[in-house]
């Protein structure tokens, strides 16, 4: 390994890869303070804003490749410690002022359409188009103004608040994007200039293949850094990181006591879920579509072999990579039970097998042992339970005589209401419950 610096050398960076999609690449890991293209010798150097952010990236891509746009990327530090300006002037753009802004919004507890976002943006100004587009590091959405003196203004008095009370946080950046390509006028695109475009193309839905193609496999890199934090820059053993499929076919279900909301409890432990179809031809098979091929080959490697309802289950990788939408598919994508949209690395840390014991949380503050107790009981016999309050909030242990067992509980019970609060249930991994433990 080269000495470390703030400059990682990008090599194999194809003309068809933009200085966009190497900041997809590398923000995750912290913020990037340089980028030049050396678009004749396919090479690019970025520059992160200190050493560690630089050793991250570098440690996570040691061990998962790097690809953009189907093509493997090789970096490795730079030999030089800083870029100088001159170096920048040649291509150079992360903050300058564009009429463009890139906007993510964090704690999304409620859906934000392309009017939510217009009314938000168009007080600064006439706004031309907005395209929206979901992924795995949250949503995020692309506002063109008719001028960069309007997107200036509202980047200045919009960032960082709130559209709602308490939640859906805007982050606005500058994007380097010259010009917004909007081909329908739908609630996830809008071409205000032009209010004759079609709402879908013929055949099938609209999706955007410039912009991370909003529904089909998010970006297998934009969770890299909770990735990457979860497992301290490491993966967990039996886990490769280069999946790309999104969907698992799961086998062997008991048909008359699953249903897709109890899959969707089961599954969105490993990651979050797109859409989930049970097969009419065969009861016993259903499809779930992750958010991406990682948390994907998360859940097959920590599914296959589970009980659940006197079945051992079979999990694999589907040979669709999607699932098409339709009156027999349930929709999770904008699900606010989704589990990794917020704390994402905390989230990959807790993944396991199933375990005897569940850990409940959001319980009421009020909740007792035996509420508890007899909102479970049926699914098993409770070993042992344990309440406690952490941060000031309550919450739970309990153990069961064995995984199967805790896994009915937490599919039948996850997200459902006890004394007026929506549980929450996963899989703990601590062997037993110590009687002073918090």
């Amino acid at each position: 390994m080269a000495e470390a610096s703030k400059v990682i050398h990008v090599r194999n960076v194809g003309h068809e890869i933009s200085e966009n999609d190497l900041l997809q690449l590398f923000q995750p890991f912290g913020v990037i303070t340089k980028l030049v293209m050396l678009r004749a010798k396919n090479q690019a150097l970025l520059q992160m804003q200190d050493i560690p952010s630089a050793i991250n990236a570098m440690q996570f891509y040691t061990n998962v490749q790097p690809t953009i746009r189907g093509r493997n990327v090789y970096v490795q530090f730079s030999s030089h410690q800083e870029l100088t300006t001159m170096d920048q002037n040649a291509q150079g753009r992360g903050d300058e002022p564009n009429r463009i802004l890139l906007v993510t919004i964090h704690h999304m507890l409620y859906p934000i359409t392309v009017e939510v976002l217009h009314q938000v943006f168009s007080p600064h100004g006439f706004v031309e188009k907005i395209v929206t587009f979901q992924k795995s590091a949250g949503f995020q959405a692309l506002i063109q103004y008719q001028g960069r003196q309007n997107a200036i203004s509202a980047r200045t008095s919009l960032q960082g608040r709130n559209i709602y009370d308490g939640c859906c946080q805007l982050d606005i950046q500058f994007s380097n994007l010259d010009e917004l390509q909007v081909h329908y006028n739908n609630e996830r695109s809008r071409d205000f200039t032009n209010p004759n475009l079609p709402t879908e193309q013929k055949g099938r839905s609209s999706q955007h293949p410039g912009y991370g193609d909003a529904g089909v496999g998010f970006p297998q890199m934009a969770n890299a850094a909770a990735i990457a934090a979860a497992f301290g820059g490491g993966l967990p053993p039996g886990i490769s990181g280069t999946n790309d499929r999104c969907t698992v076919l799961v086998s062997n279900l008991n048909p008359d006591r699953i249903d897709e909301d109890k899959l969707f409890n089961l599954f969105s432990l490993y990651g979050n879920i797109v859409r989930i179809k049970l097969l009419r031809n065969k009861p016993d098979h259903a499809l779930v579509q992750m958010g991406d091929g990682f948390q994907a080959e998360l859940a097959v490697h920590f599914l296959k072999g589970a009980m659940l309802f006197g079945k051992r289950l079979e999990v694999n990788f589907s040979k669709h990579p999607n699932i098409t939408q339709g009156t027999d598919t349930h929709e999770y994508m904008n699900s606010n039970l989704n589990r990794f949209n917020r704390h994402a690395a905390k989230n990959y840390r807790y993944c396991c097998s199933p375990t005897k014991m569940v850990h409940l949380s959001t319980l009421p503050q009020d909740v007792t042992e035996e509420e508890i107790v007899n909102h479970l009981a049926e699914h098993g016999t409770i070993v042992n339970t344990k309440l406690f309050e952490m941060n000031g909030k309550k919450q739970a242990l309990v153990m069961f005589e064995n995984e199967e067992q805790a896994t009915e509980a937490l599919v039948s019970k996850h997200a459902t209401s006890l004394g007026g609060s929506i549980i929450r249930i996963s899989f703990s991994q601590l062997q037993t419950i110590r009687e002073n433990s918090q």
